[in-house]
């Protein structure tokens, strides 16, 4: 019979190795759980090629993502159909045939023939890791441990619809002004390109010597037409060379937590992001805790969905923290990553033995505030896209007139003679 080597945390969040042996994978599995262990990670011993916990093997067959609205919805309608007591495989070939062809369609058909071959859940959907995240796999193992898979996925539901909820508030507060931005420089490029030449055949044909200010537009407009590259060109494409450069620089651990830490400083834009991580990684690390899922896991978990790496390495000082004995909020504090009230809340939920609620309830609490703050970045941005905007027109308009007002003080000066 096969043996296993696998990695596991018992019921106190205790990191366990040890070896089993099983006819498969999923009897393995099988196995540990029934010891009283969360397993994290399974390999037959001597084959490089099995992994853990279902996160390789059949899982390169996922045929793709999975968009966070579709995800959500399958999530509602599966927490629905379980309970309503329907056989898990019943449900999901009930949604498989609800479904239109893409994606979706084929990873419940997949995780069906899982589940039919005798995977858990939790197993088939970690198979296609690129549709479902740790933290979606893990909650649902702990829901089918804990024999409350209809529970859990209303919480997940929940949890997916709260954060993307967030998502678009943040998305839909900069569409304004990213549009307003958009058009106003557009227009500028127009009137650079083809109002501005036809004026300087103006002024060569005044001969007189123009004011600073209308050299500078002139000389604007030459490089937006005439440079090399042409202006309108790099105005045009300089925003999507920043951002490829951008995604660049965040393709590293190093270049995320600089880049990260640098909009934490950024005066306005620093507090909504740190609002926002707070609720993101609040929300993720009570909404796993409340499932069930062993406190270190969960900080792993919470760590690799955190989405901001200053908080990601944060989260792994308190895990290593909590490892060697120490409670959550003494490690948490010395991050200097939170607010002290949030530290203190977390200090008394940990006493009370009610850190999942104190967690979700700091969550709530921040995005209300993401919302405020959102709201008062916007109403701050309306009067100073004005002003901005307001401030150009200005400088081309007295670029333009200019030379003429002092073509008709002459010429006026010299009638009068």
């Amino acid at each position: 019979m096969p043996t296993f080597a696998y990695e596991a945390m018992n019921q106190a969040g205790q990191e366990v190795k040890d070896e089993i042996e099983a006819i498969s994978t999923e009897d393995a599995l099988s196995k540990i759980r029934n010891l009283g262990y969360f397993p994290t990670r399974i390999r037959e011993k001597g084959s490089k090629t099995k992994a853990a916990a279902g996160k390789k093997g059949k899982g390169r067959r996922s045929t793709g993502r999975i968009n966070s609205k579709s995800l959500t919805q399958f999530t509602r309608q599966l927490a629905t159909l379980q309970d309503a007591g329907l056989p898990i495989l019943r449900s999901l070939k009930i949604l498989h045939e609800q479904q239109r062809p893409g994606h979706m369609k084929n990873i419940l058909k997949a995780v069906a023939e899982d589940i039919e071959g005798g995977a858990t859940l939790s197993e088939a959907l970690g198979r296609h890791p690129k549709a479902f995240d740790r933290l979606y796999v893990n909650m649902v193992a702990a829901g089918e441990t804990g024999g409350v898979l209809d529970v859990i996925l209303v919480r997940l539901a929940d949890f997916k619809e709260k954060a993307q909820k967030l998502q678009r508030k943040i998305i839909g507060a900069l569409i304004y002004p990213a549009a307003v931005i958009g058009f106003a420089a557009s227009i500028v490029i127009g009137i650079m390109i083809f109002v501005i030449p036809k004026f300087r055949v103006i002024f060569d044909d005044l001969d007189t010597e123009l004011p600073g200010i209308t050299t500078v537009l002139l000389n604007a407009s030459d490089w937006i037409v005439k440079g090399r590259p042409p202006g309108w060109v790099v105005m045009l494409f300089g925003p999507f060379a920043a951002w490829m450069g951008f995604k660049l620089v965040r393709s590293s651990k190093g270049g995320r937590y600089v880049s990260d830490f640098t909009f934490l400083k950024l005066p306005g834009l620093g507090v909504l992001v740190k609002k926002t991580s707070v609720a993101r990684f609040t929300r993720t690390l009570g909404t796993l805790i409340t499932a069930g899922v062993p406190i270190l896991e969960a900080i792993n978990i919470t760590r690799e969905t955190a989405g901001n790496e200053v908080y990601a390495r944060a989260m792994g000082k308190v895990h290593d923290a909590i490892r060697e004995g120490e409670s959550f909020a003494t490690p948490l504090r010395a991050t200097n990553v939170c607010d002290a009230l949030v530290v203190n809340m977390i200090d008394v939920g940990e006493e009370t033995g009610e850190l999942d609620k104190m967690l979700l309830k700091i969550a709530d609490n921040y995005e209300e505030e993401v919302d405020v703050a959102v709201a008062s970045l916007v109403s701050l941005l309306e009067p100073v896209m004005v002003i901005c905007l307001g401030g150009i027109v200005g400088f081309i308009v007295l670029a333009l007139f200019m030379p003429l007002v002092s073509l008709m003080q002459s010429v006026g000066g010299g009638s009068g003679k």
